[in-house]
């Protein structure tokens, strides 16, 4: 019986993973995944699954295969259609909460898109000490008592000494024959990440922007979380000047004000300066906004700060542009023409929530 129950869990489980993964793209392209976020687990809404099975109504009530009848008579003709009356009396689509771990969601998004495992960098540089049963010693707490050992030990001794009796087998360990289990210490190298949001919310970057900009990120978290450890995360905000803000006033924050996205530029470099060593962790600044800055010369400013510093720093740097009524959308032209040859650099066009799943895939796809 208990056998049968996992059996049909596990049958479950995989109908639910099929049904995720078959509505994942309709999920990434609304939040309603990111409000249902827990600690380490999402509750997905997803249709009932039955097991299908005849229902038998009520004798004498007519209907297909009861009363009289004509040839070529239409089903379910009669009364079709009509509006008021007494209540129904038939069962309605039920909705089923199924929560999945943040790895799974990670796991379905990359089998979705396809995403490669992400190779991190500088693994040697962070050790972390973990303890691994995999001794035996003599001597230990009762509780560590490695039974087969111990038997094999006495088992051995009796034969040795001439004691075991084939007919009679009969086995008792003395304390010379108890082993135990012990543990020992690996270093474990490690790879610790961190993610720099930065987003423009001048004028121009309305709700509906910044809502796209929370959906992605949702989903960058997720895929970076299932392959680092240790993520951390840093928000900034700029207009034409750029400070660091908490998660919530990230995407919360009212537009206003003009934009110097070089101001963002230059404080995601004094972070990375100040906490972040190249050498030691895997680096990922995400800018977005809708493309319309000050200048020229703040844009020069901006190519500079990359090629000269950013980009030597990071795994990647990515850039989305969003698009906006009241924005010109030039910015990421001038990335491309003047740093279009660098890997590092990567930049996406988000014109509507359906480009979300191939900005993620542009983003995440090249496995850095």
């Amino acid at each position: 019986m208990v056998r049968r129950i996992e059996k049909d869990a596990t049958r479950f489980k995989q109908i639910v993973r099929s049904r995720i993964r078959k509505d994942l793209r309709k999920y990434i392209t609304r939040g309603e995944l990111i409000g249902r976020k827990g600690k380490h687990l999402v509750s997905i809404p997803l249709p009932q699954i039955e097991t299908p099975h005849f229902r038998y109504g009520p004798k004498e009530r007519g209907g297909v295969g009861q009363g009289e009848g004509e040839e070529g008579t239409v089903i379910g003709s009669e009364g079709a259609g009509r509006s008021g009356g007494a209540a129904g009396d038939q069962p309605g689509e039920h909705i089923l909460e199924v929560d999945v771990t943040l790895d799974e969601l990670a796991e379905l998004l990359g089998e979705e898109l396809e995403l490669p495992r992400i190779e991190p960098r500088g693994a040697s540089k962070i050790v972390s000490e973990k303890e691994k049963y995999s001794q035996i010693r003599r001597s230990g707490p009762e509780s560590l008592r490695h039974f087969k050992r111990t038997y094999k030990e006495a088992l051995k001794r009796q034969i040795a000494s001439g004691t075991y009796d084939p007919e009679h087998p009969v086995i008792i360990p003395v304390r010379a024959d108890k082993r135990y289990r012990s543990w020992k210490v690996t270093y474990k190298p490690e790879s610790n990440a961190v993610i720099i949001y930065m987003m423009d919310v001048s004028g121009s970057m309305g709700a509906e922007q910044k809502e796209m900009v929370r959906m992605e990120a949702f989903w960058i978290d997720t895929w970076l979380q299932h392959n680092y450890k240790n993520l951390e995360r840093r928000y900034i905000v700029h207009d034409a000047a750029a400070r660091e803000v908490d998660e919530d006033t990230f995407y919360h924050l009212r537009e206003s004000g003009g934009t110097r996205i070089s101001s963002a530029y230059k404080l995601c470099n004094e972070l990375i300066d100040a906490h972040y060593s190249p050498d030691e962790w895997n680096i990922y600044p995400f800018h977005f906004s809708d493309g319309d800055n000050w200048g020229s010369d703040d844009t020069q400013a901006c190519v500079d700060l990359l090629r000269d510093e950013l980009i030597k720093a990071v795994n990647m740097f990515c850039y989305g542009q969003v698009k906006s009524a009241y924005g010109s959308g030039k910015f990421i032209k001038d990335l491309r023409e003047a740093l279009g040859e660098e890997e590092t650099l990567v930049t996406s066009e988000i014109n509507s929530k359906d480009d979300i799943v191939d900005s993620i895939r542009t983003f995440l796809g090249k496995g850095k």
